[in-house]
């Protein structure tokens, strides 16, 4: 297979992976809100789908990296999700949504993080081009919270069940042209374990990691729900959260000319500031213009540190160990980060609202940025 077919298939699989995540991020926690659950309720679906996500790829990550099996799971992971995904058309219970939030997060946890093992590995030596092939998935969620918005306005939220259905059937079918990687590329032997990552510069980004998701689990949980007790219909819903995705292509495009200049720590660093001040002016953001404003920052607070995030972590692991290396920032991050920012929401949105919430999210950011500036400026010139 050419290296162009393969760039094709894996940025087609990002393409549909982050198509889905444009319906379900910005509408299932509204579709919840309009079968009125809780705030409460809400942040424990939320928390519970991130759980598994924090747990499970660190398991998937160990067995495909010990037997080489890293493709059959993450084919197995996108069948058995798109199966188990089905069961939400047949309930509006919040406790056996609860039990297939749980079974579906088992299947769906790995399948990020396997597929971005799959691009370093076969981009080898041109790992800096990540950004070209990701960027699909930015297209994509662009397409769909636009189109899926106007569609809410149209019919309903719940009609977002189908539409992530049908395209994880899509992908289903594309997963079994993700290439075999050689072995020349992933080696079989495996020779470390997740203690490689308990150090200090590796527990600090991790950390730190952790504490910018966590400021994201208002945006991602709730902020739909805020922008509609606003006074905001689907479609400016759909717009923000796709404007926010326009943002972020300009680093996926440009991520080689930004690493060809700056450090992947230095891009983490300012990701983490611009982060705190995007929320902090959200909290107090109610016109139009400017809560449109804060969309662009999503460039930095999550495009930049994204890429700088995948590509620092890949430099951390030894060889043998990039599935799980990814899958370690994957729980870090889109796990525990997650997971706790959505329940942490949803126990206080209610009770605070998602003004005072994005204020604490400022102060989140911001420590993390100002520990990751600190490691970095103490750490031995001799290790870094």
């Amino acid at each position: 297979m050419s290296s162009t077919q393969i760039r094709i298939i894996l940025s087609a699989h990002y393409f549909l992976y982050f198509g889905i995540l444009g319906i379900y991020l910005p509408y299932f926690n509204l579709y919840c809100y309009h079968l009125d659950f809780s705030g409460f309720q809400i942040g424990v679906l939320s928390a519970l789908r991130t759980f598994s996500t924090a747990l499970f790829p660190l398991v998937w990550g160990v067995l495909a990296d010990r037997y080489n099996i890293r493709r059959p799971i993450f084919i197995s992971s996108i069948l058995f999700g798109t199966a188990v995904w089905s069961l939400y058309l047949l309930t509006t219970d919040f406790t056996l949504m609860l039990i297939i939030t749980a079974i579906y997060g088992i299947f769906y946890a790995p399948i990020i993080s396997f597929l971005e093992s799959f691009s370093m590995d076969l981009l080898d030596t041109r790992k800096s081009d990540y950004g070209h092939l990701r960027v699909w998935g930015s297209l994509s969620f662009i397409l769909v919270v636009i189109l899926v918005g106007r569609l809410i306005d149209i019919y309903s939220a719940a009609i977002i069940l189908v539409l992530i259905l049908g395209v994880s059937a899509l992908q289903s079918v594309l997963s079994f042209a993700v290439p075999r990687v050689s072995p020349q590329t992933h080696k079989k032997s495996f020779s470390a374990s997740i203690g490689i990552f308990l150090n200090r510069r590796a527990l600090t980004f991790l950390f730190c990691a952790f504490l910018m998701l966590v400021s994201h689990g208002t945006y991602y949980g709730f902020f739909s729900i805020h922008l509609e007790q606003l006074g905001y219909g689907g479609f400016f819903i759909g717009f923000a959260w796709a404007l926010a995705s326009i943002a972020e292509i300009s680093i996926m495009v440009g991520s080689a000319r930004i690493f060809s200049r700056f450090s992947f720590e230095n891009v983490l660093i300012f990701s983490f500031f611009a982060a705190a001040l995007r929320w902090t002016i959200l909290a107090g953001a109610e016109s139009t213009g400017l809560i449109l404003f804060t969309q662009l920052f999503h460039a930095f607070s999550y495009g930049s540190f994204h890429v700088a995030s995948i590509l620092y972590i890949d430099k951390l692991a030894p060889s043998g160990t990039k599935t799980l290396g990814q899958a370690v920032n994957n729980a870090a991050t889109y796990g525990l980060g997650i997971m706790m920012g959505f329940f942490v929401s949803g126990l206080l949105f209610e009770k605070i609202g998602g003004s005072n919430l994005f204020f604490i999210c400022g102060a989140l950011a911001l420590t993390g940025g100002i520990l990751l500036f600190l490691e970095k400026a103490t750490r031995p010139v001799e290790t870094a």
